[in-house]
């Protein structure tokens, strides 16, 4: 796990770093109760990615609010993949490309993330590299929602009214992440002391 100076509370979005490669159409913000079915539309994912990439995906977790059972969220299963070196695009990008998912945009400087979509089952692929900072904190982020119910349904009651006030005024996904950044920072303040990382 890295180390307590190495992983931080800094979880905002710049969109004016984002190298933007295709897009997808926009959907409304609609926050839905936990789906029984997100763990399985998980696994296909899972089976789609890993058969595009075999062993050079590291990893592959399902990550985000559709990864913690009871959770309400957005109907969009998040996915985190880790592989050697995201800068090196040829080992990746053409494979996932053929096995589906489309290549969105690139954040080089933020983390070397890369971002993939999904049209069938809905979903939100992001790669990093093995020693990103970004994939430790999604993990402990949904661990401690896991095992933490207040958090977890306050952070739920957040989600809902962002969605509320995104759609109230017109606005899109990342008017709605950055609503939550505040409620994300005090849950991870909370489950890094936790875990010994402050």
């Amino acid at each position: 796990m890295a180390s307590a100076q190495e992983i931080t509370l800094d979880t905002n979005f710049d969109p004016s770093r984002l190298q933007v490669i295709a897009t997808r159409p926009k959907k409304t913000v609609e926050i839905v109760e936990y789906d029984e079915e997100w763990p399985a539309r998980f696994n296909i994912i899972y089976k789609m990615i890993s058969k595009a990439l075999g062993d050079r995906a590291l990893s592959i977790r399902h990550v985000g609010s559709t990864s913690v059972p009871g959770l309400p969220a957005k109907a969009v299963i998040d996915v985190d993949v880790v592989v050697l070196d995201p800068r090196a695009e040829e080992n990746y990008v053409p494979y996932l490309e053929a096995a589906g998912f489309q290549f969105l945009h690139r954040e080089p400087a933020w983390h070397e993330h890369r971002f993939f979509g999904l049209k069938e089952p809905y979903a939100n692929i992001h790669v990093f590299g093995q020693d990103s900072v970004e994939v430790v904190r999604h993990q402990i982020f949904r661990e401690w929602l896991l095992n933490n119910a207040e958090d977890r349904d306050e952070y739920a009651r957040i989600k809902r009214q962002a969605a509320q006030e995104t759609r109230e005024a017109g606005e899109g996904v990342m008017e709605y992440n950055e609503r939550k950044q505040e409620e994300i920072r005090r849950i991870l303040h909370r489950a890094f002391r936790a875990n010994g990382l402050e």
